[in-house]
C-alpha cells in the first residue's frame, strides 16, 4: 500500500537548528511556564489562564491608549481613532473571557480558593493603569503597589498626567471651540468632573457633525471604549456573583457589592449627558 502523500510543501522550513522558530519568537517556554497552580484541582488552571489572557489583553489596551494619546497631542486624530477602535475590539475579547470563567461552578472554585490568600484582581496594576489613563484618579488605589517601586512609579506618572479625555478636550480647544481655561490648566491628579460648558461644546459638535466631523468621531470612539469597559465591569460583577455569591473578596473587599460601585461611575460624563440634550 502506498504511503499517503505528505501535505508538507517543499518550501516549508523544517530544520530550526540555530534558527529562530515560532516558539522562540513568542518565547512560548516562558509564557507557558507561567501557569503554576498551587493545588492539584482541575479548575485552578482555568482560573490562572483566564486571568493571564486578560492581563495580556490589558497590556495591549495600555499600549494602544498611550499611542492614541500621543497622536491626539500631535493633532493626528485619524491615527488615534484607529488605535481606539482596536481598543474596543480588544475589549470584546475581555468581555467574552468571563464566559469561559463562568463554566467554573462555585463548588469547583472552593476547592482551591484558599490558595489565593489575599491575592485579588483589585491588585492588577495593569487594570489600574487603564482606569487611570481613562481618567479615574483615586490615590488610595495606588497603595497596593507601593511594594513594587517600578510599578508604583509608572502608575504615579500616569496618575499625575492627563487622561485620554484631557487630551481630547485639549484637541477640542485647538479646533477653535471655547473650552473653559479651567479644564485645560487643571490638576490632572484629580478626576475630571462634569462640566456644563463642556457638555454644551460637545452638543455643538453633535448638532453639526459634518462641520466638526473629526471631533464627532473622536467622541463616538471614546463612548465605544467606555461602553465596552462598563460591559466588562458588569460581566466581571455577574461572574463573581455567579461563583461566590456575596462572599467577601479574597483581597478584603465586599466582593460583588464593591464591584457594583464601579458601574455608576463614568469617565466621560459630558459625552453621555449630551444624548439627553439632543
Amino acid at each position: 500500500m502506498a504511503e499517503p502523500k505528505s501535505r508538507v510543501e517543499s518550501g516549508i522550513s523544517l530544520d530550526f537548528e540555530g534558527r529562530m522558530s515560532y516558539g522562540d519568537y513568542l518565547r512560548l517556554d516562558t509564557l507557558l511556564s507561567a501557569q503554576a497552580p498551587l493545588s492539584d484541582k482541575q479548575d485552578e488552571t482555568l482560573f490562572i489562564i483566564v486571568h493571564h489572557v486578560q492581563e495580556l489583553w490589558l497590556r495591549l489596551i495600555i499600549h494602544e491608549i498611550e499611542f492614541a494619546m500621543r497622536n491626539l497631542r500631535e493633532d493626528k486624530a485619524g491615527i488615534a481613532f484607529k488605535a481606539l477602535a482596536r481598543v474596543s475590539a480588544i475589549q470584546e475579547q475581555l468581555v467574552t473571557a468571563w464566559d469561559v470563567l463562568s463554566t467554573m461552578t462555585p463548588s469547583d472554585y472552593m476547592t482551591f480558593r484558599d490558595q489565593l490568600g489575599q491575592a485579588s484582581g483589585f491588585q492588577s496594576y495593569q487594570y489600574r493603569l487603564v482606569e487611570i489613563l481613562l481618567g479615574a484618579k483615586d490615590e488610595r488605589m495606588l497603595a497596593p503597589h507601593r511594594h513594587r517601586p517600578e510599578i508604583h512609579a509608572r502608575l504615579l506618572e500616569a496618575f499625575n498626567g492627563p487622561s485620554i479625555y484631557d487630551e481630547a478636550i485639549a484637541l477640542v480647544a485647538r479646533a477653535g471651540l471655547d473650552v473653559p481655561k479651567s479644564l485645560l490648566e487643571r490638576d490632572f491628579s484629580k478626576s475630571h468632573e462634569n462640566n456644563d460648558a463642556l457638555r454644551d461644546i460637545w452638543l455643538t459638535v453633535y448638532r453639526e457633525p459634518e462641520r466638526y466631523f473629526e471631533l464627532y468621531e473622536l467622541a463616538e470612539e471614546l463612548v465605544d471604549v467606555e461602553d465596552r469597559f462598563q460591559q466588562w465591569r458588569f460581566r466581571h460583577m455577574k461572574t463573581v456573583e455567579r461563583i461566590i455569591g456575596y462572599k467577601k473578596g479574597t483581597g478584603g473587599s465586599s466582593g460583588v457589592g464593591f464591584l457594583k460601585t464601579a458601574l455608576d461611575r463614568t469617565f466621560f460624563p459630558e459625552l453621555w449627558a449630551v444624548r439627553t440634550e439632543l
